[in-house]
């Protein structure tokens, strides 16, 4: 059974930072997609970023605009585990963060591409 689990959320200062983590168990998703989303309240599921490993230290990444720069999105295959270090958080940055792991090997922005979901972890930057 696959499963992902997110931690590292909590509740962060405007220009705080945060990193996220994403553990995945029952598969490995060496070279497979891993994406970020986010929710926010009364709003659509939210790309962020992903990352294809490519082979050797090799990765692509690849992110939304409004968080490039500000976000950094890394894995470690030995651990079989994904991250997010988010930078420079703003209060528009509140959300739940969801990882997300596909069966594909493109960094797609869409959710209908990622089969495996983790649960979430709220980050809430205050004002």
């Amino acid at each position: 059974q696959v499963q992902l689990v997110e931690s590292g959320g909590g509740l962060v200062q405007a220009g705080g930072s945060l990193r996220l983590s994403c553990a995945a168990s029952g598969r490995t998703f060496s070279s497979n997609t891993m994406g970020w989303f986010r929710q926010a309240p009364g709003k659509e599921r939210e790309f962020v970023a992903s990352i294809r490993w490519i082979g050797g230290s090799t990765f692509y990444a690849y992110y939304e605009d409004s968080m490039k720069g500000r976000f950094t999105i890394s894995r470690d295959n030995a651990k079989n585990t994904v991250y997010l270090q988010m930078n420079s958080l703003k209060p528009e940055d509140t959300a739940v963060y969801y990882c997300a792991a596909s069966e594909h090997y493109t960094l797609s922005r869409s959710p209908d591409d990622y089969a495996y979901w983790g649960q979430g972890t709220q980050v809430t930057v205050s004002s």
